[in-house]
Formats: structure tokens, sequence, C-alpha cells
């Protein structure tokens, strides 16, 4: 199974479109990552991040959704 997870982009690192890397925050957590699949994205922006990449932006309404969905769930299965 595959999983993709929704982040904000809360900085861009390099100008090469093939090597620009940003660091995104999911949920408070900062990880970076490689923009290459979406080269017109910017601060403040949410994307779809799979194994590293951000594949696609998606608007901040469904993100902040499937985060919340995601706390849901991790607090069922911590009890």
């Amino acid at each position: 199974m595959c999983l993709a997870v929704p982040g904000k982009i809360v900085s861009i690192n390099g100008d090469d479109p093939l090597t620009r890397v940003g660091k995104v925050s999911f949920g408070g957590i900062i990880k970076e990552v490689n923009l290459a699949y979406v080269p017109d994205v910017e601060v403040g922006d949410y994307v779809i991040v799979h194994v590293g990449f951000a594949i696609s932006k998606v608007d901040e309404e469904a993100a902040e959704q499937t985060l919340e969905y995601f706390q849901e769930i991790s607090e069922y299965t911590s009890v």
C-alpha cells in the first residue's frame, strides 16, 4: 500500500527545477521534500508528498481535513 501525505511548504531552496527542495510541515513535523514535480509551488502552498517527492499541489481546505483525519486516527490507535 502506498501513502501520500499533505503538507505545507514553509521554505524553498534552489533555483534549478530538478534539484529544488522545500521544507514541508506535516502538522508540525518538518521534512525536506524534492519539488521537481511541482515547479509552480510557492511558500505557503500545500502539496501531496510521497516518498520524499511533492507530487501535486492541493488546496488548503482538503489538506487540513486530511491532517485532521490523521490526528483522529492517531488518537484512536494510541488508546
